[in-house]
């Protein structure tokens, strides 16, 4: 498999190829970081066809079956979309906010960011063992660690769940981690520019009402990790 991105038409990237990423170990990196993603899909037919995009959480295995890796999604297994996802190709992008960049014009007025897109046919996973680690992946990509903390899931559960695979191999992605890139007369004005840098910050974790004792080490370090003050 290519260590290289941007191995297609779709997803070869033709504006701003200065911020584009072209090894697939930065990919990697953001999408152990991320936590949300967004699925495109087209719903309906015929003259009610339209696209929805949907947030989601989301695990990923780059030793994963398909192309390039696995990017994982769950649903239940009644949703709308889910037939729909699995006939034609869909769009996953994933994108993380990291600065608010304010220049001299409004049209060099940008944002600090990274962001991945992958495309391609998803398929369902109907293993048992790829089912249960795809599960697994998704919620220890919120919280390392928790899925070996849980009870099993019960067979209604699993039943009622609808997990799909994309392939990780047709992607890219794009990152701009700088300030403001103004025309020199308008530096010269004197107008003040700069970047408001912006994270995501946890506060410390809040315990369920119907809960007893401490939050488990797991959730306490994830919440630290996430800058959680206290921890």
């Amino acid at each position: 498999m290519s260590t290289t991105l941007s191995p297609t038409p779709r997803t070869r990237i033709s504006r701003g190829k200065n911020r584009a990423v072209t090894d697939r170990e930065p990919l990697h990196a953001f999408l152990r970081e991320a936590l949300v993603a967004h699925l495109g899909v087209t719903v309906g037919s015929g003259e009610d066809a339209h696209p929805i995009v949907l947030p989601t959480a989301y695990g990923f295995d780059v030793d994963g079956p398909d192309a390039g890796g696995s990017l994982y999604l769950h649903g239940s297994v009644a949703a709308g979309w889910l037939g729909r996802a699995l006939e034609r190709d869909v769009c996953v992008t994933i994108t993380e906010l990291d600065g608010l960049v304010a220049a001299r014009s409004g049209f060099h007025h940008s944002m600090n960011y990274r962001s991945a897109v992958v495309v391609g046919r998803a398929r369902r996973v109907e293993d048992p063992d790829e089912r249960e680690r795809a599960l697994a992946l998704v919620v220890d990509q919120m919280i390392p660690g928790r899925w070996a903390t849980l009870r099993p899931a019960t067979r209604k559960e699993l039943a009622a769940t609808a997990v799909i695979a994309l392939p990780l191999a047709e992607a890219s992605m794009k990152a701009r981690a700088e300030g403001p890139i103004d025309d020199p007369a308008d530096v010269e004005s004197g107008v003040w520019a700069g970047v408001i840098p912006v994270s995501r910050v946890a506060a410390a974790p809040v315990t369920a009402q119907d809960a007893t004792g401490p939050a488990p080490a797991d959730v306490v370090r994830r919440a630290a990790d996430l800058g959680a003050e206290g921890c």
